[in-house]
Parts: C-alpha cells; structure tokens; sequence
C-alpha cells in the first residue's frame, strides 16, 4: 500500500512539473508570441543574429518545438533560407538549457512568492497582459513545488526492488537510458520537464551520474522528434527541412557523446561534484558543443537536406490545403498566419472563377463552366479544411487577440466560400441554361455585365486587402460598393421593365436573363464585402445595427 501511494505522489509530481512547464509557455505565448515572431524574423538575415535570436526566444518561450514551428512557416513561405532556419534551431537548442541552469540552483524557497504575485496578478489585473503574465508567475511556482516534491517522493524508492531493477537496466546501459529518455520526452513534449526531472533523479542518488547523462541525451533527442512526426502531414517539403535537419544534428551529437561518455562523466563531476548541477552544465555543454560543431558545416548540410527532401515537383490537388499545419497549432500566432494564407488561396479560386465567367459570358464557352464548377469544388475543400483545423485550437493558448483573428478568418473563408457557390451554381447555372436555348445577352447587356465582373475582381482584391490589413478606410470604400451595385441594379431593372412594354419576346427574355445575372452579381458583392469590411467596421464601432430609421 506503502509503495502504490509513493507511486501516485511520483505520478502526481511529475504531472504537476509538466502542468506547471505548461502554463508559462502558454502565459509567454500569449503576451509575446507576435512580437517574439517579428524579432525572430527581423534577425533571420545574418547568422550570427539569427542564433541569437534563436537562443533569446527559446529561453523566454521555454520550447524550442514553438521556436521551429516559426521558422518552419518562414521557410515555408520563401521568407528565410534553409542555412538561417538551422542556425536559429542551434540557437534554439542552446536556450531550452538556459532556464534548466537557474532551476539547477536550490530556489524553492521563492516558489510560494512566484505563486502569490501571480495569483494576484491573475485575479486582480485588469489588461489581458497582466493576465497572463500572472499565469506565468503561476507556473515557475508549480514548477519549483514539484521539484522540491520529487526530491521528498524519490527517497523511499531506492528500496523498491522493480524500481532498483529498472534503474540498474538504464544505469548499465546507457542506450537503453537513450531511448526511454527520448520517448518520454517525445510523451511529455517538453524537454525542460524531462531535463529537471533528471536533476531530481540524479540528486537524490537514485540514478548515478553516468546514467543521467545518457538519460539528457535522450531528452534532446525526443524533443526533436515531434516537430518532424507532426510536420510530416503538411505538404510543403520547405517546411520539413528545419526540423528534420534539427533532428539529424542532435542524432549526430548524441551518437558522438555516447560514444565518448566514459571519458566526458568522469571528467565532468570531477569538475562539478553536484549531481544536479552536472547534469544541468552536460545538457548545456552539450548543446553549446553541438552548435559550434555544426555551424561551419551548414551549408553543405542544407544542400543535403534539399537533396533528401526536394521541391514538390507534380501539380498538387488545388483542394488539398497547403499551409494548415497541424504541428503549428501550438502557436497560435504561427497556425493563424498558415490558415489567413489558406484562406486568400480560396480568394484567388473565387477570381478565377469570375475570370472563367467572364468568358462564358462573352464568348460562350461551355467548356469554362465545368471547369468553374471544378474551382467551386475547391473552394468548399478547402472552406472545409480551414473549419476543421481552427475547431482543433487549444483554447487555454489562445488570447483575445487570436480569438478575434480566428473568427475573422473564418468569416472571409465562409463568406468566399458562398460567393463562389453564387457563382458556379447560379450565375453559370442560369447563362448554360440560356445557351442550351440559343440566347445571348445584347451587346450592351454584355458589355454591363462584364464590367460588374470586372468590379467584383477589383472589390475582392480589396478583400483581400481588407483581411490582412484591416484597414478601416478600405473597407469604409468596399461598403460603398454595394450602394453602387444596388443603383445597377435598379436601373437594369427599370430598362428591363421598358423592354417588356415594347411587346418583343426576344427582347424581354435575354433581358430578363441581363437581370437575373445583376442581381446574382450583386449577391457576390454583398459576400465581398461581408467577408472583410464589416469585421474591420464592427471592430471600429462604425457598423450600423440595421439600416432602417429608428423612431425619435
């Protein structure tokens, strides 16, 4: 009974570091993940910057997995090349170790104080911030509890015999310590977890020095491979490079380190006869050593890498999504840019779409309707895809900003989405219809119609603009639109009704074929400017609840 509860107090200690690990990465993610992506990518153009800031952010964000999923989507979207997204993984690895170093030194006693300040900070702080920022103080707390709790819990297991047994395995073998140290960083998904629960192991004695060496090879091993499992459903091989390169390089060091661990322990505790503190300086020593290894060897290495993980060279599905990362989810701000991107893909489907009904209305060419509807059918893939992978968001990552974002994001996609099912099913739906019938549209009643397709182009550019902007005065601009397409339509109205006191049935059909075209245009407009204008304009408090004059 004795052994079953000191289990449940590990078990519950080591979930509690990992819960505490947990909530300042999302704490930091929140309050400095955009400006920790702008000072990322403003370092990106010279190598000796790009570790540093490589280092710098990993230190505050405490994952080097979120660090690689930035410089993935650089990659990704051509911003970056592949030597400076290694470089700043080798800065990366470098600054998990840093926060590793200050918990090396017996702070427990301020783990109260961080827990107090923010807890009050939480409860009390007005600004979302502040909120935050107590969330992390909240989890540097957790943290140090639970170090100081497994140091108490580990004692009594040194004389359980399956315990002893299990650690005699991992102590005489160290690559067996390897492999169950990487998996359960590759579980817990966090290596300063693991690395601290190392410290706690190799400071009570239960796991001899030698042993906890190989054990933080194997952290740093299992850290780097969730970045390339969860990468591996994408598909831009731009974005896999980065952390198959980060994987291969700590592979390489781990193979050379294990080879020469029984020179390294030794040499290492004669220098730093602290078990913990050993163990802290290896994993740092080792990163450093790794980085300096590799830097002059970057070049030819991402020759390699472009080698083994070339460019996409056949045409892919337009309906499969490109930048919907799965792995990117765990930053909100990195997996929000990768769907805003998917969704001014379905921007650009829409235009062709309207391209492709420009000619079906000038020339008549039946041919260009199937292949609209084809685009159409994209375009509810990929509305779909976008839905699916935003409803996957871990809400406790998020802040307000990124809620926002993301309802703006499903709001254009949605709306796009509409306007081109106006377009494939109705629009085209009713001039096939017409010219299985043999008619076509006067030549003013073309020249009209082709001028409102051109309108709509340039209102979705404006879009577009709109979306990524959010510029108030843009979008002020393509809410005009829809007064100008109401006047269109008014006046085709009134030229449609004239025709038909005329008395020509010819006339009066392929003008009533000229109004239900503007009307459906219309319709795609009203989508336009819901997509992106009326979020901005509600936002600002420009937006009226309802155009109908209220009494007083």
């Amino acid at each position: 009974m004795d052994t079953t509860l000191t289990f449940i107090d590990l078990a519950g200690s080591i979930a509690l570091l990992l819960w505490g690990v947990h909530m300042v990465q999302t704490g930091i993610q929140r309050t400095f993940g955009p400006d920790l992506r702008r000072i990322l990518g403003a370092a990106l153009g010279n190598r000796f910057k790009a570790f540093l800031a490589g280092m710098g952010v990993t230190a505050i964000l405490q994952s080097s997995t979120a660090t690689g999923l930035m410089v993935s989507s650089f990659a990704a979207g051509g911003f970056i090349d592949l030597v400076s997204g290694l470089t700043v993984m080798l800065g990366a690895n470098v600054g998990t170790t840093l926060i590793v170093q200050v918990l090396s030194f017996d702070v427990s006693r301020v783990a109260p104080l961080f827990v107090l300040i923010g807890v009050l900070m939480f409860r009390r702080g007005t600004m979302t911030r502040t909120r935050d920022l107590g969330r992390v103080g909240i989890g540097l707390g957790l943290m140090l509890i639970a170090l100081s709790q497994l140091l108490h819990v580990l004692a009594p297991f040194e004389d359980v015999p399956s315990f002893r047994l299990l650690l005699g395995i991992v102590a005489t073998v160290p690559f067996v310590a390897v492999l169950v140290s990487a998996a359960l960083t590759w579980a817990a998904h966090s290596s300063v977890a693991v690395i601290l629960l190392i410290m706690s192991f190799a400071a009570t004695g239960a796991v001899p020095p030698h042993a906890a060496f190989a054990l933080v090879l194997g952290a740093n091993l299992g850290t780097a491979i969730n970045p390339v499992l969860e990468g591996a459903a994408g598909n831009d091989p731009a974005a896999k490079r980065v952390p198959l390169g980060n994987l291969l390089n700590r592979l390489i060091g781990c193979v050379v380190a294990l080879s020469c661990l029984d020179w390294i322990g030794p040499a290492l505790m004669s220098i730093e006869p602290d078990a913990s503190r050993a163990v802290a300086d290896f994993h740092t020593a080792f990163n450093i050593l790794l980085a300096l290894l590799f830097f002059p060897f970057l070049e030819p290495f991402s020759r390699l890498l472009r080698r083994w993980v070339p460019n996409r060279l056949d045409a892919a599905d337009p309906a499969l999504p490109l930048y919907l990362d799965p792995a990117a989810r765990e930053i909100p701000s990195v997996a929000l840019a990768g769907a805003a991107r998917e969704a001014l893909r379905m921007a650009d489907g829409l235009e062709a779409m309207l391209r492709s009904a420009s000619e079906v209305v000038e020339k008549g060419d039946r041919m260009k309707i199937a292949e609209t509807k084809r685009i159409d059918d994209m375009l509810n893939g990929l509305n779909t895809a976008i839905e699916e992978y935003l409803a996957a968001f871990d809400p406790e990552s998020m802040s307000n900003g990124d809620n926002k974002r993301l309802l703006e994001i499903l709001t254009f996609a949605t709306n796009i989405e509409h306007a081109g099912e106006v377009l494939g099913r109705d629009i085209l739906g009713i001039v096939n219809r017409q010219l299985k019938r043999g008619l076509r549209l006067s030549k003013d009643g073309q020249a009209e119609v082709l001028a409102m397709i051109e309108r709509l182009c340039r209102n979705l550019r404006s879009s577009s603009a709109v979306f990524m902007t959010e510029d108030a005065r843009t979008a002020r601009l393509l809410v005009d639109e829809k007064e100008a397409f109401r006047d269109i339509e008014a006046a085709a109205s009134q030229a449609h009704f004239a025709r038909l006191r005329t008395g020509g049935s010819t006339s009066a059909e392929t003008s009533s074929l000229h109004l239900d075209l503007i009307r459906d245009l219309k319709r795609v407009n009203a989508h336009l400017v819901a997509a992106a204008a009326y979020p901005v304009l509600k936002e600002q408090g420009e937006l009226l609840r309802s155009r109908v004059r209220t009494e007083g």
